[in-house]
Parts: C-alpha cells; sequence; structure tokens
C-alpha cells in the first residue's frame, strides 16, 4: 500500500521527493547531533536535540514553514516549550554553523560529482569568497527599540564552489561592523595546493594575500586604489585583444621578497559602476595566461547570481530572528537549503540534456515551487518512517535521477530575461518623492496618449 503511494508522489511530485533524498543525505539527524557535541562549546542538548533545530529551520528555509513559530507549533512533539526554543536558537555558537555547512557540503560532493559536473579551470579546485550583510531584523529585543538606526544582526564571509555551484565553507560574525579582511583568514587557513580563490578588491590586503601563499594556495584578486605598496615593477606586455577588450600583463614586486602577476584589463564596455580599466593581482603560475584570468576574474561575478538566488528562492526568516545569533542560524539554514537545491537543478539538467537545446538551465525558483506543492502531502500521506532513506552517493544520484525524468522541463525551465533598461536617477524633494498616485487613473489616462 505505502509503495503504491510512495510510487505516485514520485511521479506526480518527484521534487518533493527528490529534496527529502538529498536532506536526508546532506543533514541526517544523527550526524547534525554528532557536530553538534564534537563543536559545540558552552550549548548542552538537554531536551531539545540540535538536530531538531536544524529540521526546523531547514523547513522555513525551503519555504514548507512560514517561521520558526508556525514550524514549531506544527511539529508533533516538540520537547521544549516556544520559550525554550527560541532561547535555544539565540544560543546558537558560530562555530556549529561553520561545521554544519562545511560538513553537508562535503556530504553532498560525492553525489554532485556522479551526477556529473565539468570544471572551469581543468586541474584546479575554484574557490570565491565574498561578504554578505544580513537584512536589517524587526526590533523586537528590548535594547533595541529606542535605537533609531537599522539593526544589523551580523554578516557572514561565504566561500563558493561555482563547479559544483555549493556553498563550501561560512565565516558568521556576529558583529556587524567587524572587518572583512580579518574574518576571511580563517577560511583561508583551510585551503590548500591546487585551489584558487578568488575575491573582488576588499580583500587586495598583504595579509590575505599571505596567507593563500602560506597554504600553498593561488590566487586572483582585484586591485583596489589603496594596495599594498609596491617596490619594483616591470615594463608591460604588448597587449592582447579579448572578446571584452584588450589584456596586458606586468610584474609586481613587494615587501617580504613577493613577485606576482598584475593583469590588467582595458573594457571596450564600461562596468555598471563605471570602470573602464581593471587591474588584478595573481600567483598563478604562468602556464595560466593573462587572458584566462582576467576571464575567470569575470566570471567570479556569477556568486552574486548565487547571493540573489539564495534571497529570491528560499525564505530565511531572518528579519523576525532578533538575536545576532539566531540570524547567523537563519542564514546557516538558508545555505543548507540553498545546497540541496543546487543538488536538485544539477539533477533535472543532467536527466533533460538530451533533449533540450543547448544553453537549457533549470529554475531554482520554479523547482523550489514544486518542492512547496507537493512535500507537505507527502508528509502526511506517508509514515515517517516510510520517508527514511539509506543511500550511498552513487545510489542516490541514480535516484535522483531517475525522479528528474518525471519533472517536465517546460514547468521548470528558465526564464531568459533581457537587459536591464537603464532609469534615469533624479533628486526628487521629499514631499514629491512621497507623494501617491493612483495606478487605475494614470493607466486609464495614458490609454488616450499616442506613443
Amino acid at each position: 500500500m505505502w509503495a503504491e503511494v510512495l510510487t505516485r508522489f514520485e511521479k506526480k511530485a518527484p521534487a518533493s521527493v527528490m529534496v527529502k533524498l538529498a536532506l536526508e543525505h546532506a543533514i541526517p539527524a544523527e550526524w547534525v547531533d554528532q557536530v553538534f557535541e564534537e563543536h559545540r562549546q558552552r550549548q548542552y542538548p538537554r531536551e531539545l536535540l540540535f538536530s531538531t533545530i536544524v529540521e526546523l529551520m531547514s523547513l522555513v528555509s525551503l519555504g514548507l514553514r512560514p517561521s520558526l513559530h508556525a514550524a514549531a507549533r506544527q511539529m508533533d512533539a516538540l520537547p521544549v516549550t516556544l520559550a525554550a526554543l527560541y532561547d535555544k536558537v539565540s544560543r546558537t555558537e558560530p562555530a556549529l554553523l561553520r561545521a554544519l555547512v562545511t560538513g553537508s557540503a562535503e556530504r553532498l560532493a560525492p553525489t554532485i560529482k556522479e551526477l556529473g559536473c565539468s570544471a572551469i579551470l581543468p586541474g584546479w579546485q575554484l574557490r570565491i569568497v565574498d561578504g554578505n550583510h544580513l537584512p536589517s531584523t524587526e526590533k523586537r529585543l528590548g535594547a533595541l527599540r529606542r535605537e533609531r538606526g537599522a539593526a544589523r544582526p551580523g554578516f557572514s564571509v561565504v566561500v563558493y564552489d561555482p563547479d559544483l555551484d555549493q556553498i563550501v565553507d561560512l565565516q558568521p560574525c556576529e558583529d556587524a561592523y567587524a572587518s572583512e579582511r580579518v574574518s576571511v583568514l580563517p577560511l583561508l587557513a583551510r585551503a590548500s595546493a591546487g585551489q584558487l580563490w578568488m575575491a573582488d578588491r576588499l580583500y587586495c590586503t598583504l595579509p590575505v594575500m599571505q596567507a593563500c601563499e602560506e597554504t600553498s594556495a593561488s590566487f586572483i584578486i582585484r586591485q583596489q586604489s589603496k594596495h599594498p605598496r609596491l617596490i619594483r615593477e616591470s615594463d608591460w606586455q604588448e597587449p592582447v585583444p579579448v572578446e571584452a577588450g584588450t589584456v596586458r600583463e606586468q610584474i609586481i614586486e613587494l615587501k617580504g621578497g613577493h613577485r606576482w602577476r598584475r593583469v590588467e584589463l582595458s573594457l571596450q564596455t564600461p562596468t555598471e559602476s563605471g570602470d573602464c580599466v581593471m587591474w588584478f593581482w595573481s600567483n598563478l603560475p604562468d602556464t595560466i595566461s593573462a587572458e584566462q584570468i582576467a576571464d575567470l576574474y569575470r566570471r567570479r561575478w556569477s556568486i552574486e547570481g548565487m547571493f540573489q538566488r539564495l534571497e529570491s528562492v528560499l525564505d530565511s526568516e531572518i528579519e523576525s530572528l532578533g538575536s545576532p545569533r539566531a540570524a547567523l542560524l537563519g542564514f546557516a539554514s538558508a545555505i543548507l537549503a540553498y545546497n540541496v537545491l543546487a543538488v536538485l537543478k544539477r539533477s533535472v539538467e543532467q536527466a533533460h540534456r538530451e533533449t533540450q537545446p543547448d544553453g537549457w538551465e533549470a529554475s531554482t525558483f520554479h523547482l523550489a515551487v514544486q518542492v512547496r506543492s507537493g512535500y507537505e502531502g507527502m508528509q502526511i500521506a506517508l509514515p515517517s518512517d516510510y520517508l527514511s532513506f539509506q543511500s550511498t552517493s552513487e545510489t542516490l544520484a541514480k535516484r535522483l535521477l531517475a525522479l528528474a525524468r518525471n519533472i517536465k522541463p517546460k514547468q521548470v525551465a528558465k526564464s531568459i530575461r533581457g537587459p536591464k533598461i537603464a532609469k534615469p536617477k533624479e533628486w526628487l524633494e521629499g514631499k514629491a518623492a512621497n507623494a501617491h498616485v493612483s495606478t487605475a487613473r494614470v493607466l486609464k489616462a495614458h490609454k488616450g496618449k499616442t506613443p
């Protein structure tokens, strides 16, 4: 009987079954509680297990529950009161969050490789670093209620693997004013030979680049105006034409005996910020050309798209979680959900690659919509023990591909949008900026006008 019901969900709501499989593989309850025991400092499990908190927050991040409060109330046997739950959430230690993100990404990586992935730069592991400030929270905490300014609960420095489309490391910071340049150093401590780390000009500092060299890792970092002082510069090589403009390079020397490459990219079309020329510092070997370095950094901009997908697709309950540690837990849970959805996206693309045109891409947003539409019904129709799956990376990949074939490509295809139309920014008086109009009247008046 249950097998027949499950088969029906696999055909009619395959995305919901897929996300259940991926979640149980990425963050199984036993493993989550093990991570808690290994990395906790002052916290104790007592009646409420850490795995229960992660499960509730994952439901919120995937949009399966509107809030942590709603998720907790819908839980059959929450062992503590709601007040105790929120107290536990507000005490979640940042070290736990990092261990949770890195560990779950390591658990998913073999499955992604089984599904199939190609390297942007063969022979190298790409690591893209960027900071992300959490959105301002509601002022529910008593100490914040008299503050006029926005309440920022913190920020995180994120490490993104574009080959796997996974966030593989995280440095959460409770202090929203803490230095990103300092916060990135613990992440670089885990760098290794064969990895290429890329970052924007904020990270163009000697400690950051030295940290890469000390671990035998390579880097590409955009030059900022106040960059480390140069001792010597070689002559520029002859410029080489590329698709975006021209590229040339030189050797630069800094104190400490560092000899690095500086690549100059002259753009035919200025960037959105008006930059016509960009410079990059790198310690990559000569086997990687200056043209490749410039192209690789331009690809770095894809992390901005990752953050946009993270914000638009997932319902991370950060605004209502005023405590910095609670808000960071919400962001880490959103990352876990994003990584799982990225696995679903890759599964669907691989399953339909032969039948779809070149460049076809699945939409994370539409996949999330399908997950939400069937997950609740699946949880109700099937016993919880029947929904537990034990699988290896190989068997999970095969199961995901089989389920992905039941998803209609047209329903989850990514919409191709044209370039954004630049809108002129004009200064307005406060009275004019706060004025309002009737949309219906404006549209009615517009109909009578000829274009």
